[in-house]
C-alpha cells in the first residue's frame, strides 16, 4: 500500500473538517398532524392543524399527509415555536401519491377471478358435453373405417350415457358455483363505500432551516370548501293575558354540515356570521345615458311570426329540576361577530347535520293584531322585538310556539344589532273579524252628464272575546289612479283613518285603535270613482 503524501493527507483532513462544519443536507420527516380549531362561515371553513416534530440541525422538509382534496393554495398560512429559533421557507402543497388497491377492490378483484376460473370450467364442460353428444349421435356402421361390430352397440350406448351423465352432472354444479359467485360480486357490489369527496388527498411539505436539533410545533391553517352552517331559531311567546305582560324567548341554533374529505373530531369549533367568499369592496356604479328611441329597420331577415298542532303543555306535577342548554360563547368585533362553540365538537365529513345552541334573548316586545278584512277576514297576531344581540340575526327558518303549542313556522330576515324586527304567530280566533258590503251604486250617464260614477261602502266590525285588552291595525284599500280623468275620493260616512298611505303604499288606509274585553268596534270605508262615460276602465275586484 503507497502512503499518502503529506500534501494529500492535510487536503482530505481539510475537506472533512469543511463537511463536519457545513449544516445537514435537507432531510424528508413526516410528521402526524391534528385538526385542533375550524371556523365555519356559511360558505367555506378555516381548518387550523397542529403538528409536533423532532428536528435535526440543517435543512429539513416536514411532510404532512393526507390532507383533504380541494384546499384552497393562497389560503395556506403557517407559524411556529420550538425550543430554538427555526427558519420557515417555502410551502408545497401537491396531490398524494395513490394509495394501494382498498380492501373492497381486493375482495372484488378475488371474486372476479375466481368467478372468470368458474366460466373456463363451464365452457370446457360444455365443450365435452357437446362433443358426447355429437358421438352419440354418430350412427354405429360410421364409427371408425369398418365400422361398430353390433355385438359392442350396447357397451357403447352405455359408455356415452355414462359419459352425458358424469360431464352434464359436473357442468351443472359448475354454473351453480358460478351463480354463487355472481351473488357474491352483487352483494359486495351493493356494499361498495362512498368514494370520498374530492377524491386523492393533498399532501404539504414545508421547507425549515434549524440551527440546532430540537423540537419544533407547526400550526397551518387553510381554507376548503364544502363546509357550512345555516342559522335555525325557535321563538316562544307567552302572551301574559290579563294577570301578565307577555314574554319572547327567541332562541338562536346553528346546523352546522360538512363534506371536505376528513372528519373533525374533537375540535374547538367557531361559526362565523359573514362569508368566507364574498365581495369584499363595494359594487362600481356606472353611468346611465338616455337617448331618443330609434325604431329598428324591418328587413326580410328579422321578419318573424306572432300543522297540526302539538301541545307541548305538561300535566302539573311535582316540580323538577329544569335541563340547562349549553350555548356559545358570542365574540363581537367592531365589523362582524362569531359564536365558539362550548367545549370541544366533533364533525364527520358526510354532510350530516350537527344542531348546535348559540344563544337565547327575551327582548321587549309589542303585540299587535293586524287585520287586512279587504283579503282575509282574521286576526293576525303579531310581535315586534328589538334584537338585543352584538350579532345580526341571518336569514333563517324559525319555529313559532304561542302560549305552549307549536303554531307552525316562518322566515326570519336579516336583523341587524338593535334593529326592530316583526314575527307572525298565526290567526288568533277570539278576535272576531267581519266585513260586508254596505252599499254599491252605479250611475249610468243621461242626456245631460257624461261622467260614469260609481259608489261603493263596507262595514268591518271587530270584537275582542279575550279577557284583556288587544291593540289592533287594521288595513283597507281603496282603488287608486295616475290618470288625472279617472277621480277616487272618500265619502264623509268614512272612519276616519289613522295614516293614509302607510311604507308610501298608495290606496291604503290604517285605523289603530284599543280594544278592551268584550269590545265592538265598527269601521266603515266609503268611496267614490269618477270617469268619462265613453272610457273603458279596469276595475277592480270588489
Amino acid at each position: 500500500m503507497r502512503p499518502i503524501p503529506p500534501l494529500a493527507f492535510s487536503l482530505l483532513a481539510s475537506l472533512l473538517a469543511l463537511y463536519a462544519a457545513a449544516p445537514a443536507l435537507a432531510a424528508d420527516i413526516e410528521a402526524a398532524s391534528r385538526i385542533d380549531a375550524v371556523t365555519v362561515y356559511p360558505d367555506a371553513a378555516v381548518v387550523n392543524r397542529v403538528a409536533d416534530a423532532d428536528l435535526p440541525a440543517g435543512e429539513n422538509r416536514l411532510i404532512l399527509r393526507g390532507l383533504p382534496p380541494g384546499i384552497d393554495p393562497a389560503s395556506l398560512r403557517l407559524r411556529g415555536e420550538g425550543d430554538r429559533s427555526v427558519l420557515l421557507g417555502a410551502v408545497d402543497l401537491k396531490k398524494a401519491p395513490a394509495a394501494g388497491d382498498s380492501d373492497f377492490d381486493k375482495q372484488m378483484k378475488a371474486l372476479r377471478d375466481e368467478r372468470a376460473a368458474a366460466q373456463v370450467r363451464i365452457d370446457a364442460l360444455a365443450a365435452q358435453l357437446d362433443m358426447t353428444r355429437l358421438y352419440g349421435h354418430t350412427a354405429p356402421d360410421k364409427v371408425g373405417e369398418k365400422g361398430m361390430k353390433p355385438e359392442d352397440w350396447s357397451a357403447a350406448w352405455d359408455a356415452v350415457g355414462a359419459a352425458m351423465a358424469r360431464t352434464g352432472e359436473a357442468l351443472r354444479a359448475a354454473r351453480l358455483a358460478g351463480a354463487a359467485i355472481d351473488e357474491k360480486i352483487a352483494a359486495l357490489e351493493a356494499a361498495r363505500p362512498a368514494p370520498g369527496p374530492g377524491g386523492a388527498t393533498e399532501d404539504v411539505a414545508i421547507d425549515l432551516t434549524a440551527p440546532a436539533a430540537g423540537k419544533v410545533r407547526l400550526f397551518v391553517s387553510y381554507r376548503v370548501a364544502g363546509a357550512r352552517w345555516t342559522p335555525t331559531y325557535e321563538a316562544h311567546l307567552s302572551t301574559g293575558g290579563k294577570d301578565g305582560a307577555p314574554r319572547l324567548e327567541l332562541a338562536r341554533r346553528a346546523l352546522a354540515a360538512q363534506e371536505t374529505g376528513e372528519d373533525w373530531n374533537d375540535v374547538k369549533l367557531t361559526l362565523a356570521t359573514f362569508a368566507a367568499t364574498g365581495a369584499a369592496a363595494a359594487p362600481e356604479v356606472e353611468p346611465q345615458v338616455i337617448e331618443f328611441y330609434q325604431p329598428p329597420v324591418p328587413t326580410a331577415a328579422m321578419a318573424r311570426p306572432g300543522g297540526a298542532m302539538m301541545s307541548a303543555r305538561e300535566a302539573a306535577q311535582a316540580p323538577r329540576a329544569k335541563a340547562e342548554i349549553v350555548q356559545a360563547e358570542l365574540n363581537a368585533g367592531p365589523y362582524q361577530a362569531s359564536y365558539a362553540a362550548p367545549g370541544r365538537v366533533s364533525l364527520p365529513s358526510g354532510g350530516d347535520a350537527r344542531n348546535i345552541a348559540l344563544s337565547t334573548q327575551t327582548p321587549q316586545v309589542e303585540l299587535t293584531w293586524r287585520i287586512s278584512p279587504a283579503l282575509d277576514p282574521r286576526a293576525f297576531l303579531s310581535v315586534h322585538y328589538e334584537n338585543g344581540e352584538e350579532a345580526p340575526l341571518l336569514p333563517g327558518v324559525v319555529a313559532l310556539y304561542r302560549d305552549g303549542e307549536l303554531i307552525g313556522q316562518d322566515r326570519l330576515p336579516l336583523v341587524a344589532p338593535h334593529e326592530g324586527g316583526d314575527l307572525g304567530f298565526g290567526a288568533d280566533e277570539r278576535v272576531i273579524v267581519r266585513r260586508e258590503p254596505v252599499r254599491r251604486k252605479e250611475n249610468e250617464p243621461g242626456w245631460f252628464g257624461r261622467t260614469k260614477v260609481e259608489t261603493r261602502e263596507f262595514r268591518t266590525t271587530l270584537r275582542n272575546l279575550h279577557d284583556f285588552p288587544v291593540h289592533a291595525a287594521v288595513t283597507d284599500q281603496t282603488p287608486y289612479s295616475e290618470n288625472s280623468a279617472i277621480v277616487v275620493e272618500l265619502l264623509p260616512q268614512t272612519t276616519p283613518p289613522d295614516g293614509k298611505d302607510p311604507e308610501g303604499k298608495r290606496g291604503l288606509l290604517r285605523w289603530r285603535f284599543d280594544l278592551a274585553p268584550n269590545q265592538s268596534k265598527d269601521i266603515t270605508l266609503a268611496y267614490r270613482m269618477k270617469w268619462p262615460a265613453d272610457r273603458e276602465v279596469i276595475m277592480p275586484a270588489p
